[in-house]
């Protein structure tokens, strides 16, 4: 992965073929946030983090020590409606697991071997063969040296977009392709599933433009320290699909939960983003879910996470999705009392996903909710506005 001293073009838009500006700089975005202090923290912080190499972050050990739970479960069969449970579940824990979906077993196999072909190439065609656009690419979070695992690096990552590209037609990566668009439609599912459940507007329906998605390809540290490999990345939700028994560590707002999906189900945790559009009723789950090696990993052997997340394009502003009053004649003003009520009950900024993805990717941010600076607190003015726009 391209240094984060400099700036490289963010995520692309799939399916659009467009690429994305390069990250920003304060001056290029104006301040549409409900108070200035976070758009000058943002700059603020970018300009030390163009400076300073990312941490190593190790987790507590209480992740790897602490009795593994099984998360609820939701069912995909045909005769089963999830709606209830689903919003139970990701309102108290933001996380769950998804059992009779359409992957089958053979594609995760297929493209956990293609996932694990990456591991195996040499380090310049790591570096060479996959894109450099942040937030894709190529990771080792250990620095240059051999031994990173003794000296308790990060491991390595790879980052790829929905489509799995490469800059190479030479890496061949269909089963990790197909593999990565099925998990993609079950997350697009999902949103739909809560966001019926929630009773708001899917931003994303039917418009592949209004969001992206992005193949987390990381190792499993033999570490008695669980560590994270690579940074934070914001999204609507992630799924991991459990190829065979593996414990898992999940940062909730709760605090931290280790868990032990069933084999063959699929490790769904919702995101930043959904718990924004959900005005905070929804709980999440911060980053990605922690792999840990399993007892059956031999020596010598690689154990991975592969994880897609539900993103959103970079140009996007994020906004709680509140539904308005229904209009009762005298239209215009009418309007304006909707938008009254509207700015009252929203308990979050909106906020420029682009500068919000920079900054938790690079700040790391473990301990401290980095949605925190967007939340509404009642000592804010109302004359200064709630800024909520439309998402895009």
């Amino acid at each position: 992965m391209a240094s984060s001293a400099s700036k490289q073009p963010l995520m692309p838009i799939l399916y659009s073929g467009a690429t994305s500006a390069p990250p920003p700089t304060p001056s290029a975005h104006s301040n549409n946030n409900l108070c200035p202090a976070p758009d000058a923290a943002d700059a603020f912080s970018r300009l030390l983090l163009h400076r300073l190499p990312p941490p190593t972050l190790s987790l507590p050990t209480r992740c790897s020590s602490s009795p593994a739970t099984s998360p609820p479960v939701i069912s995909l069969s045909a005769d089963q409606t999830p709606t209830n449970d689903l919003l139970s579940f990701v309102s108290d824990l933001g996380f769950f697991q998804l059992t009779h979906h359409s992957v089958p077993p053979e594609l995760a196999s297929s493209a956990e071997s293609e996932s694990l072909a990456l591991f195996d190439l040499p380090r310049d065609q790591k570096e060479s063969l996959l894109p450099k656009n942040w937030p894709l690419g190529y990771e080792c979070g250990g620095g240059d040296d051999d031994d990173d695992d003794e000296a308790g690096g990060q491991g390595e990552s790879f980052r790829l977009d929905g489509s799995c590209s490469t800059e190479s037609t030479e890496l061949s990566l269909a089963s990790l392709r197909e593999f990565t668009r099925a998990l993609e439609k079950l997350g697009l599912e999902i949103i739909d599933l809560l966001s019926k459940a929630m009773d708001f507007e899917n931003p994303v329906r039917d418009d592949p433009t209004r969001f992206c998605s992005m193949m987390w390809i990381s190792e499993c540290e033999r570490s008695t320290k669980p560590v994270v490999s690579g940074g934070f990345y914001p999204f609507i939700v992630g799924l991991q699909y459990q190829i065979r028994s593996q414990k898992h560590s999940l940062l909730s707002d709760s605090g931290w939960v280790s868990v032990l999906p069933d084999v063959d189900s699929i490790l769904v945790t919702i995101g930043d983003i959904a718990q924004v559009w959900s005005n905070g009723k929804l709980k999440k789950v911060r980053g990605r879910a922690v792999g840990e090696m399993g007892g059956e990993v031999s020596s010598g052997s690689r154990s991975i996470s592969m994880t897609v997340l539900v993103s959103l394009p970079t140009e996007s502003r994020v906004a709680p999705i509140l539904p308005r009053p229904a209009a009762v004649g005298h239209e215009h003003e009418q309007d304006k009392g909707n938008d009254d009520e509207v700015e009252k009950r929203a308990v979050f900024q909106s906020f420029d996903f682009e500068d919000y993805a920079w900054r938790v990717y690079h700040e790391r941010l473990l301990f401290k909710d980095p949605l925190e600076r967007y939340r509404i607190t009642s000592t804010l003015s109302t004359s200064q506005g709630t800024g909520i726009d439309r998402l895009f």
